[in-house]
């Protein structure tokens, strides 16, 4: 069993993400498929998603994410002790990520590095795995990063929400400023077969309507409940939940007794999809981004196959503007769109 813990030389001392500038319409794709698109909106809770450029994968994605996360950092890229990228869709079967987007940095040679998989769940992951390695003493800083062009079959219903995106999020021990203190953290897991891609398999397959009970609500709830115990949850003023649509994260907030206003902030699903690993690390960017001083955020991920981690942190200090603008932080990223048509999205996609 996981231990109960209070980290108290942990902090997260920057932080980015990056999402790509095209977007496809849900509806436009329902068109292509002759379906309802009002009524796949509807059913969804997504407009669009983002779309990868043809020359963009996990390891690009992952480089403007850190990039940015260094931008807003006192860490130079030689005191970086640990890089650990998570993603489905690593652009090597054999040969790390993590490494080309290390050299890319600069980082240097003298780190720990690792490529993670569990589903949308790898990005929290590693935020959890260097926490620990700088509790321990054993780094100063590390960054985690979570990273897909998110696979989708053509005519799957994944095809309307699987979206693509990365964010960075760099720890730091007391040595550097904190934009948020790491408070707790716990990890919720089983063997639940809803959604899984075998080895030389292009595309995902996933158990339809039974992703959601047993998989996502049974994980994201009841991990959730277990991690707060006998704690209330209005003592959070910001959640972020796993947004693999824009329905499971609103359902299971009610349930868990999360208000519209603690989830809004950090709920991009609708604009750009799910972009996998980066789902919940991208909604924790973003309130890291918007959120005040003193208040307190609760994220809670989801990895299919399947489990659940569970964060508590404390804000710090309020981003200022001259951490923003140019492209760095999300809300200008996401007001310069490209809208393409279904066509360019298969060319784009490699899929004709």
């Amino acid at each position: 069993m996981i231990k109960e813990k209070k980290f108290t030389k942990v902090g997260i001392i920057g932080f980015g993400g990056y999402v790509p500038s095209y977007r496809i319409r849900v509806k436009e794709i329902a068109k292509a498929r002759q379906k309802n698109g009002e009524q796949i909106v509807e059913g969804l809770g997504v407009k669009q998603k983002a779309v990868a450029g043809r020359d963009e994968d996990a390891v690009s994605l992952a480089v403007e994410a850190a990039w940015r996360a260094l931008k807003r950092s006192q860490c130079k890229p030689q005191d970086v002790g640990a890089v650990l990228v998570g993603s489905e869709s690593h652009p090597y079967a054999v040969k790390p990520t993590g490494t080309i987007v290390a050299e890319i940095l600069g980082i240097g040679k003298e780190y720990f590095c690792a490529d993670l998989e569990f589903a949308c769940k790898a990005g929290t992951t590693g935020v959890v795995m260097i926490g620990a390695m700088i509790e321990a003493g054993l780094i100063e800083c590390g960054i985690a990063i979570g990273a897909d062009v998110a696979q989708s079959r053509p005519g799957d219903a994944l095809e309307y929400t699987a979206g693509t995106g990365a964010a960075a999020v760099i720890l730091g021990s007391k040595k550097f400023k904190w934009w948020a203190r790491l408070e707790r953290v716990s990890s919720f897991n089983s063997d639940t077969a809803d959604f899984w891609r075998r080895a030389g398999e292009d595309f995902p397959e996933h158990g339809g309507r039974f992703t959601g009970e047993p998989g996502y609500f049974e994980h994201v709830i009841e991990g959730t409940r277990r991690f707060l115990g006998k704690r209330k949850m209005k003592i959070f003023d910001q959640v972020v939940l796993h947004m693999p649509n824009g329905k499971f994260p609103r359902r299971a907030a009610k349930r868990l007794g999360v208000e519209e206003r603690q989830l809004e902030t950090g709920f991009l699903v609708e604009e750009i999809g799910n972009p996998y690993s980066a789902s919940a690390m991208l909604g924790l960017v973003r309130v890291l981004e918007e959120a005040r001083k003193g208040e307190r955020l609760l994220v809670t991920s989801y990895g299919s196959g399947a489990g659940s981690d569970s964060l508590e942190l404390v804000l710090m200090r309020k981003l200022t503007n001259s951490y923003k603008g140019k492209g760095v932080d999300l809300e200008s990223q996401l007001a310069n769109t490209e809208q393409i048509s279904y066509t360019n999205y298969l060319i784009m996609r490699g899929l004709v």
